[in-house]
């Protein structure tokens, strides 16, 4: 019974489910139309043999990271300074909640016509993708902190430099942390619309540039690739905040709010 239920925690069984049922699927279906996981698998291999796959795959990955390296770089500041200074947090706030519900692939053009057609519009599109999400996660978390625990660290005498960075910011990493985890998931998100427009390379021109040929095999590879890409980053993300954040509540990746009391 425990060899189940350890096999039933690893999701195996699941992706045995999943690819059952759509090998089923696919039976009842034509392949340029609906392709099952053999035919998938064949396109891979097509892919993966020139090389152009892994290139791909390299070069989605590489902008991802760094935009969103960028706008988290840039976004824990100013949630923190909004969290912080009243004045700033009443000033920027209303323009925060405008903005933050105009989707990224929305500025698309204007980055292209601002940025160019190179890397640079890429990145500075996941950066917008990134920045809001971090920046109202990390705000709140300042929020969040108890009063009593800055009256306490004041009353002993700390300046307001070392209460940001010895009462504030060690009670905000669940929230900065959490922020941070959701913004990988838009930047996916964003990277991919972006290479469908102007780019050719990437996952998303691959995917893009595949119904040109009705190569719809090609589109599940990339689907599949976007879908491993994400799982391996955020199974990385949450080991490094399980290793190294484990002091400010993260345990297995996820936020253990018991520990911040």
């Amino acid at each position: 019974m425990a060899f189940y239920k350890k096999l039933l925690n690893t999701g195996v069984v699941t992706w045995i489910i999943v690819l059952i049922g759509w090998q089923l699927l696919s039976v009842s279906s034509h392949p340029d139309f609906l392709p099952g996981p053999v035919h998938t698998f064949r396109g891979m291999v097509e892919l993966a043999q020139d090389g152009s796959l892994f290139r791909y795959i390299g070069i989605s990955f590489a902008r991802v990271l760094t935009g969103w390296v960028l706008g988290c770089a840039v976004a824990v500041p100013i949630g923190l300074l909004m969290g912080r200074v009243t004045i700033i947090r009443t000033l920027t706030e209303p323009f925060l909640n405008f903005i933050r519900f105009i989707p990224p692939l929305a500025f698309i053009t204007l980055f292209l016509l601002w940025f160019g057609i190179g890397e640079t519009s890429k990145i500075v599109l996941i950066m917008y993708a990134t920045l809001f999400i971090v920046i109202l996660n990390t705000m709140t978390g300042v929020l969040s902190v108890e009063e009593d625990k800055v009256r306490s660290a004041r009353s002993m005498g700390a300046s307001e430099w070392q209460i940001l960075l010895h009462v504030i910011i060690p009670s905000t990493v669940p929230y900065i942390f959490t922020g941070m985890r959701l913004a990988m998931g838009t930047s996916f998100m964003a990277i991919i619309g972006a290479e469908m427009v102007a780019s050719n390379e990437g996952v998303g021109f691959m995917i893009w540039s595949s119904r040109l040929y009705f190569k719809t095999d090609w589109i599940f590879v990339g689907l599949f690739s976007l879908g491993v890409m994400g799982f391996v980053t955020d199974r990385l993300l949450g080991w490094f905040g399980s290793v190294a954040l484990s002091r400010y509540g993260i345990v297995g990746g996820a936020v253990f709010r018991g520990k911040l009391k």
